[in-house]
């Protein structure tokens, strides 16, 4: 495991800190214990909290209210991709700068406080830095640089504090979670190559390394015989994507990791029929991991998808929920029979890029339900084998068997890299989604087993309702779809104990719905492609809504080149911050 720590002295030459402003108030650290209870003012983590919620407790803003928000400021940020979430804490925005910075801007005005310049060699590809989040700890925050390193920044100045080399820049495709005192970062790996596919944990004050957890198993190791008779080197499977949640009392990290490359079967092994349709296979992909946080050993893993053929990520964010498990069975279609229904326990639950949801119990990985999602159809890729036991399998009619074959399996950008949110109170799970298939064509010669592949309105479905908002009750499962549209969106989902529910589309509209009954209540026209972000935060007693607009890599693209479906033609390259709030 080599790494590098260096710290701001060695490095005054290559990097530039540029304060602007002063911070207004004294600065209190953000110490274990505000990250793990933040205050409703505070948005700490990339859902606000360690569970993923992404609920806030302030309602200004309520159903009666959100009619009258308006623009308070907005800010124009660099050209280059932008696919983040912005933290907010005690009257601080700190945010990712599209081409590799970061900025702390005032969060009443915009006002830039400081700015974090770095000088990337010209080989790093810094305009397509794709980085999840930023993170804070103590007096410091943490960013995943597009040139491999994990940075530590002065919170108050932006200056240097540490920065450590820990890959090539695959860091830049994932996220950060501080917890325990660590650092912990995920990124993506190149086809058909293991060396990056893994989780790293950092100290969080000096940048070492503590722990590394390869996300593709090891001969010898469990799981190791899951990938047949592949050399270790080319068990590729990354973690990129959203980061984990955690859960402080059980010291415990839920992680997901990605689907296995190439993306074909007889790509990765030589012939489709090497491993078994039907988990484990090739562990740990399009797999929950259940990490523990000192010193990242498997707790427990539990397989969504095996030796998936498809490229349909299960890298999204794992929330953790206390409720009762009372699935319906009309509604659900696969069931564990020895649950006894209406008891309360903590469950993960997890919905896929590739479609899906599924819920586990948090202590020990058993499966609980799933169902498809976000609808049951003949051309659904996943099936579950045995509920009683939850091994997982591939639906046999689409799986490549020879060069040239083409599918069209559901899902497919079902859910992109936006997230979800979830209403304590409602205990319901809101899900924006893409009524959206694949066609694929399997081509071997290809570096990534694949030839003409598009996106395609799922069989039968109404191009008028190709996006949704799904309301899916925690305890038994059943979805409503409370709000469709044409136009596709990349803007997470934001919960508020206003009993509102916020998002925003590929479309430039951002929008306030009614939690219960999914009717718009507020809209607003911006200048741009809403982009993940869609956070709330008080400052001096005014609760605030804010957004980012831009343009991200596939997760935009993708819906935006559906066959089947049209939408006005997307403003590009629009980077700017949008905040809002009551007169």
């Amino acid at each position: 495991m080599r790494q590098l720590v260096r710290p701001l002295v060695a490095l005054a030459a290559a990097v530039a800190a540029l304060p602007l402003a002063a911070q207004s108030r004294a600065f209190v650290p953000a110490s274990d214990q505000v990250l793990a209870s933040p205050d409703g003012a505070d948005w700490l983590h990339i859902s606000r909290t360690y569970n993923q919620h992404r609920y806030s407790p302030l309602d200004q803003i309520n159903k009666g209210n959100v009619g009258q928000l308006r623009m308070v400021w907005s800010r124009g940020l660099p050209p280059g991709a932008q696919e983040s979430t912005p933290i907010v804490y005690r009257g601080v925005m700190y945010v990712m700068v599209p081409g590799g910075g970061v900025q702390a801007l005032d969060a009443k005005n915009g006002d830039a406080i400081w700015e974090y310049r770095r000088d990337y060699p010209p080989t790093v590809p810094r305009l397509a830095a794709r980085a999840k989040n930023l993170a804070i700890y103590e007096d410091m925050i943490y960013y995943g640089a597009p040139d491999g390193y994990l940075l530590a920044l002065d919170a108050q100045t932006g200056r240097l504090r540490w920065e450590t080399k820990v890959d090539n820049g695959q860091i830049t495709a994932g996220g950060l979670l501080v917890a325990d005192g660590k650092v912990i970062s995920n990124r993506t790996c190149e086809q058909g190559k293991r060396e990056f596919c893994f989780i790293a944990a950092h100290d969080a004050r000096t940048g070492k390394e503590v722990w590394r957890f390869y996300t593709t198993a090891a001969p010898g190791e469990p799981g190791g015989d899951t990938w047949g008779d592949m050399p270790l080197d080319q068990r590729a499977a990354g973690p990129w994507g959203l980061p984990g949640s955690y859960d402080p009392s059980r010291r415990i990290v839920y992680w997901g990791v990605a689907n296995p490359n190439p993306y074909t079967r007889f790509k990765r092994h030589g012939r489709y029929d090497t491993t078994p349709p039907m988990s484990p296979t090739e562990l740990y992909s399009n797999s929950t991991l259940a990490l523990n946080v000192e010193t990242g050993r498997l707790v427990w893993y539990y397989q969504e998808l095996p030796g998936d053929d498809w490229d349909a990520d299960h890298n999204q964010e794992r929330l953790l929920i206390r409720t009762r498990v009372a699935p319906n069975p009309r509604l659900v279609k696969w069931i564990n029979p020895t649950i006894t229904p209406g008891v309360e326990q903590d469950v993960v639950i997890t919905v896929a890029e590739g479609g899906g949801m599924f819920a586990l119990a948090r202590e020990t990985g058993q499966f609980l339900w799933a169902r498809p999602f976000p609808f049951d159809d003949p051309n659904v890729n996943m099936m579950v084998v045995d509920p009683r036991t939850g091994k997982t399998g591939l639906n046999l009619e689409k799986m490549f068997r020879k060069d040239g074959d083409t599918i069209v399996g559901c899902y497919h950008n079902t859910r992109g890299l936006w997230q979800v949110a979830y209403h304590p109170g409602r205990n319901a799970i809101y899900v924006p989604f893409h009524d959206q298939c694949l066609s694929m064509e399997a081509v071997n010669t290809s570096g990534t087993g694949y030839g003409r592949r598009v996106g395609v309105l799922r069989p039968g479905a109404d191009p008028k309702k190709y996006m949704g908002i799904a309301r899916v009750d925690a305890a038994t499962g059943e979805m409503r779809v409370i709000y469709s549209q044409a136009e596709p969106t990349n803007g997470s989902a934001l919960a508020t104990a206003g009993d509102l529910v916020f998002f925003g589309d590929l479309n430039r509209r951002f929008r306030a719905l009614d939690a219960d009954s999914g009717t718009v209540l507020w809209e607003t026209i911006v200048g741009g492609m809403i982009m993940n972000s869609t956070i709330t935060y008080a400052v001096d007693g005014k609760q605030y809504v804010m957004i980012f607009t831009g343009g991200g890599q596939s997760a935009t693209a993708g819906p935006l080149t559906v066959v089947g479906r049209t939408m006005p033609p997307p403003v590009q390259g629009h980077n700017a911050v949008y905040v809002f709030g009551l007169p």
